[in-house]
């Protein structure tokens, strides 16, 4: 006689190791990374509970996050246990934590470094397949007035205007601007068209006086300034 093979949820583990008391009791930092997700899906599939399919879904990208975050709503659902419903939040999920990083302060600070600049511009261009053209336009404070993309490109190279980059700087008031595209291949050494894009760009702004203060090239694993380099 065959047997159905119990659906396991997390109310069936001990109340000591479900996720979702240990977070109440002790704080979400003292999850695991497969426990927080289990309590996005809450149950597992039929004899694995909800921590134990997220355990062997992180195995699977060698417990990378930003791995987990590439991965299709498609790939995701080719999981036993994970339906449509389930990805989303997983995608969610992973989305609002990548915007948090990104999310403005209520006091506005004028970037005056590289670094400030990439943590603004992070949360918006990595994890992207195909590259991407943003800037910053700058006022007099190195205050934001807009952060706008420009282009989309392939896999490998992007291109954009410059008449439209300083058509866009002189509409919203921009003194300086910060440029950035990022590489997928998370490669960060610019390219030989890179360094003559960005002697274009300068020298364009220079006609108008509006200075180019830096082009970043982003990458999940970091980013590469031009003006840290001495290559502006």
């Amino acid at each position: 006689m065959k047997t159905n093979t119990p659906k396991f949820t997390l109310k069936d583990w001990s109340v000591d190791e479900r996720p979702r008391e240990k977070l109440i009791n002790n704080g979400p930092q003292h999850l695991s990374n497969s426990e927080l997700l289990a309590l996005l899906i809450e149950s597992g599939n039929k004899g694995e509970t909800a921590v134990q399919l997220m355990q062997r879904l992180l195995v699977s990208l060698n417990n990378d996050l930003v791995s987990l975050h590439k991965v299709s709503l498609e790939e995701l659902m080719l999981w036993k246990g994970i339906g449509p419903a389930k990805a989303v939040k997983i995608k969610a999920a992973l989305e609002l934590g990548k915007r948090i990083q990104g999310a403005p302060s209520s006091k506005q600070i004028g970037l005056t470094s590289s670094q400030m600049a990439y943590d603004v511009l992070f949360p918006t261009m990595t994890y992207l397949e195909q590259e991407e053209f943003w800037v910053l336009y700058l006022n007099i404070q190195h205050h934001i007035l807009e952060k706008k993309r420009l282009s989309v490109g392939g896999i490998s190279e992007t291109t954009v205007d410059i008449r439209i980059l300083f058509k866009n700087a002189l509409k919203v008031g921009a003194v300086s601007i910060i440029v950035a595209h990022n590489h997928p291949s998370g490669v960060l050494n610019p390219s030989q068209s890179d360094i003559v894009l960005t002697k274009k760009m300068k020298k364009a702004g220079e006609n108008i006086d509006i200075k180019l203060l830096d082009h970043l090239i982003i990458s999940e694993k970091g980013y590469f300034s031009f003006a840290d380099e001495n290559i502006l």
